[in-house]
């Protein structure tokens, strides 16, 4: 299936993880894409990945930080591709030193939220802000940002970022209520837990089969789950959705939080019944 055949796409965050299998999906099915990421070695491995496979892609360096990269990045894909149909905004400010500084709000650094959302928030409205002649010009485009579970639910640990993800499913909407009309969808796709290279470093067994009992699936989704995801809702498949949040995490937010803790004895107890 060919659903992108003609069409460019911009995928942020593209030099790994989820951004370079949806990277990869997309050219898979026929489109031009640009792979863009701070990580700029990084990125040109994923594009000469797609060009040995057969695609086409080109790799741009795109800091979220930097108002400049992110106008450079879009003004390269028209002067090299012509157009633009899809932005999928998938980077994020991942440094693993940053997060652990996102900590309980009592001892939240307010430099450390501010610089997450900077580059979260700030980053992706800059972005789409850049991306928008382009795609509308095009009369029929769609983007994509990547959200987060922790957008959704609260945990222990982490709230400027899952604050800031927060932030872009609600600045979706408002993307999608303005530009609709005029032929320009907006959704959010907002994984679970996905085993990328970066979180396969620090889940170990126990973590690993932890997270697994939350899970109402019978594995722990991969990069390439979310691209299947973003692939659709950027296609004419996906042509009558806008302004919404999907998530993809394997029903992690399906239960009340005592099933993984009693589904072992319920189902012994079911089948104790039923003998």
């Amino acid at each position: 299936m060919r659903r992108f055949d003609g069409r460019t796409a911009i995928v942020t965050g593209a030099a790994s993880g989820i951004g370079a299998a949806t990277a990869r999906r997309l050219a898979s099915e026929g489109a031009s894409v640009v792979v863009a990421d701070i990580n700029l070695p990084g990125a040109e491995t994923v594009a000469h990945g797609i060009g040995d496979d057969g695609g086409i892609a080109i790799a741009v360096r795109m800091d979220l930080n930097d108002d400049a990269s992110i106008s450079a990045m879009v003004a390269t894909t028209v002067d090299h591709f012509g157009g633009l149909r899809v932005l999928h905004n998938n980077a994020a400010d991942m440094r693993p030193w940053h997060l652990d500084e996102d900590m309980a709000v009592e001892f939240m650094d307010p430099a450390v939220w501010d610089s997450i959302f900077h580059a979260n928030t700030r980053g992706t409205m800059l972005a789409t802000k850049h991306a928008l002649p382009a795609l509308l010009a095009s009369g029929d485009a769609a983007i994509v940002n990547t959200s987060s579970g922790a957008s959704l639910t609260g945990d222990l640990y982490r709230p400027a970022y899952g604050a800031s993800k927060a932030a872009i499913n609600n600045f979706t909407m408002y993307v999608a209520t303005q530009y609709g009309k005029r032929g320009v969808r907006c959704n959010v796709v907002s994984p679970g837990i996905v085993v990328t290279p970066a979180a396969s470093e620090a889940c170990d067994d126990d973590r690993y089969a932890m997270l697994m009992r939350h899970v109402l699936s019978p594995n722990i989704g991969r990069p390439e789950d979310l691209a299947g995801v973003v692939a659709m809702l950027a296609s004419d498949d996906g042509r009558y959705i806008n302004g919404q949040i999907i998530s993809v995490d394997g029903g992690i937010r399906a239960h009340f939080a005592h099933v993984a803790d009693v589904e072992a004895t319920f189902w012994q107890d079911m089948k104790a019944r039923h003998a």
